[in-house]
Formats: C-alpha cells, sequence, structure tokens
C-alpha cells in the first residue's frame, strides 16, 4: 500500500470570488468538488491511506468526506496553525503516516487536474531507488513555471527558477505538482517553520548529491490556479478529456444533475454541467461553464466559458462570457459581463447597467 499526503491548506487568491467561502480544493468540477476526482484516482492507483495538509477552511473538509470509509480511503485531516509551505505542510502532516522510513509516500497538490499514471509515478521511483521522484510535463511556453532538467536516465540534473531569456529555457519540462518521497526524506524536513519542497528541500537535496527522479508524463495536465483554468477543467472532465471515476454521469457535451431543472428548448454545449437545484430558462444558451448549485439563468441568457455560483441569479438575456458570477450574486437583465469580469459573492447588478459597445 502506498500512502499519501494531499496538499489543500492554499487560499485560492487568484480564483476569488469562488474561494471566498469555499477551500479552492471543494470548488465543483464536474458537479463534484474537486477533491473527489482526485481521491478517486488515488484509490484507482491503490493507494488506502490519504492525510490532508489543511489550512485555509480547513473546517470544510473533514464533514464532507468523513474519515474516507465511503470512498474505499482512510482519510485523516492535518491543520496548519500557521502557513509552512509547501516543505512544512508535507513535514506536518507525516505524523500521520505508519509506514518505515523506507516506504514511498505519494504526495500531490490539491489544484492540478491530471491524467497522470500514478502507479507508473511510484514504481519508477521504487524502481530506480531515488530518494524523491517527480512527475514531469511539457509545455509550449515554460516561462511561467520552473523548469526540471534530466539526464538522459530521467535523474534531475537542475532546478531552474521561471526563465527570463529565451536562452534560459534549457528544457521544456516542468514540475507537474506530483512526488513520491521516501518516508525518511520527509522525516528530514525541517519542523516550526515555512519550508518550500521547490525552493529549499529539491535544491538542498541535490546540492547533496541524493538522487531525484524525474517522469515525464505528457497526458492530461492543467493547473487549476485560475477562474478561466477552473471552468476549462470542470469542462474538459465532463466531455471526457480528463479523465476521472467521479464523474456524476456520462461524459458528453453537457452533465444534469439530479434535482436541477432545464428548459426543454435551453442549449447546453461545450461541457456546461448545471448542478443540483440550479434552474435554465427558456432558450438560454450555456456553453463551455458551470452552473453550480441552486443558480437561476433565465429566459434567453447567454453563458459562454464562465462561472455561476451557488445560489447566484444572471438575468433574462443577461451575457456572460469569460466571467465568474460569485455565490449568491444577481446579475440583472440586459448586461453584458466579458473578459475576465468577476462579481463579487452576494453583489447586484441592476438591469441594463453593464454594457459593451461591441461583440468582443
Amino acid at each position: 500500500m502506498t500512502e499519501a499526503i494531499l496538499l489543500v491548506g492554499g487560499k485560492g487568491t487568484r480564483l476569488r470570488p469562488l474561494t471566498v467561502h469555499t477551500p479552492k480544493p471543494m470548488v465543483p468540477a464536474a458537479g463534484v468538488p474537486f477533491l473527489s476526482h482526485q481521491l478517486a484516482r488515488a484509490r484507482e492507483a491503490g493507494v488506502e491511506h490519504i492525510v490532508f495538509a489543511t489550512s485555509y477552511l480547513a473546517e470544510v473538509f473533514e464533514p464532507y468526506f468523513g474519515d474516507g470509509s465511503a470512498l474505499g480511503l482512510h482519510l485523516e485531516y492535518v491543520t496548519e496553525e500557521e502557513p509552512l509551505g509547501t516543505g512544512g505542510a508535507i513535514r506536518n502532516a507525516a505524523e500521520r503516516l505508519t509506514g518505515a522510513p523506507g516506504d514511498p509516500v505519494l504526495v500531490f497538490n490539491g489544484d492540478i487536474l491530471t491524467g497522470l499514471d500514478i502507479r507508473a509515478l511510484v514504481d519508477t521511483h521504487t524502481g530506480s531507488g531515488a530518494d524523491v521522484s517527480l512527475h514531469l510535463t511539457r509545455v509550449e511556453d515554460p516561462r511561467a513555471f520552473g523548469l526540471v532538467p534530466t539526464d538522459p536516465t530521467g535523474r534531475v540534473t537542475a532546478f531552474l527558477e521561471k526563465p527570463q531569456t529565451p536562452e534560459e529555457i534549457v528544457t521544456d519540462q516542468i514540475n507537474a505538482g506530483a512526488y513520491v518521497f521516501d518516508r525518511a526524506v520527509i522525516d528530514a524536513i525541517p519542523t516550526g517553520r515555512p519550508v518550500s519542497v521547490e525552493r529549499e528541500t529539491f535544491p538542498g537535496l541535490l546540492r547533496d548529491g541524493a538522487h531525484l527522479q524525474g517522469m515525464v508524463d505528457s497526458t492530461y495536465w492543467l493547473d487549476l490556479g485560475t477562474p478561466q483554468a477552473f471552468v476549462r477543467g470542470s469542462a474538459d472532465l465532463v466531455l471526457g478529456r480528463a479523465p476521472s471515476p467521479a464523474v456524476p454521469g456520462r461524459c458528453g457535451d453537457s452533465l444534469v444533475l439530479d434535482g436541477a431543472d432545464v428548459a426543454p428548448d435551453a442549449k447546453l454545449a461545450g461541457g456546461t454541467v448545471v448542478g443540483p437545484g440550479a434552474v435554465v430558462g427558456a432558450g438560454a444558451r450555456i456553453d463551455g461553464s458551470a452552473i453550480l448549485d441552486g443558480a437561476v439563468v433565465e429566459p434567453g441568457a447567454r453563458i459562454v466559458d464562465s462561472l455561476v455560483g451557488a445560489r447566484a441569479r444572471i438575468g433574462a438575456r443577461t451575457v456572460v462570457r469569460d466571467a465568474v458570477v460569485g455565490d449568491g450574486a444577481v446579475v440583472g437583465a440586459d448586461n453584458e459581463l466579458r473578459c475576465g469580469v468577476r462579481v463579487w459573492c452576494d453583489a447586484c447588478i441592476p438591469d441594463a447597467s453593464v454594457r459593451f459597445s461591441s461583440d468582443q
């Protein structure tokens, strides 16, 4: 059995207002909290014991998932009193691990949607005799990421900060946010202070001659750190582009959950999901979007590549494109919200008060 630590302590600042009342890993994607997809894939790979490293809104996780028995898992929860960084969070959660010093421990971030072959990563780690193994993925433009070059055997040779010039782009491989540690390596992380595995632990291990192994897996991978990415990830789950056994229904152009009310002539496409208790009125068109629990989309509204929060209301004939409407917000009729607009939770926009001069 492989144990795991799940890092779910971040505040999700870039995702606000989605994360005002909900921690980022609990925001619904394809109809269920995003964590449900990660937990289901971990269980599918043979993981049985997972420790949640929580901090922001820590009280939300355990009431939802409990001890994990309903999922075929054993779940435990550890809360940071002060933010400890990725390395500090891993070390803090290690007190609940049961394995021996040489046993592998899977560590993964709670905001990455991926098709990673988890079992292959664990097998790479044990087969190579590495101290730490990293999931690496290739991206077309690595400038926004830290680079992780490897030698022909896959052994990591350096950790490079975000490149500033073309000459600094020596590889298209980046850290994809999933690792396998030997338990003894985790136990050596300092306690009682913030530690970053990316900036401190990994470079330090490399300097000390430790064996860090990279496994390049270029299946589906998406960092859900922005509203646009989160909406895309949810749609890709519904469409079947991102694999998950936790999608509550058949993959296809849309997913309408039990208790939702969608008018017969409304059109849903592009991986749209309509949550329980949501209402979609006559003639509404929704494409590539997430309509969360209890939200109302009035007749004739058009929503594209957007997220409408729980209990929010979109007025008749209003256009919402590439935007986020927070929980409980009300957007009146005949408005246009576009180009990354974010409407805060419980805000109210009167009828016909926001318009664009042209179709963008």
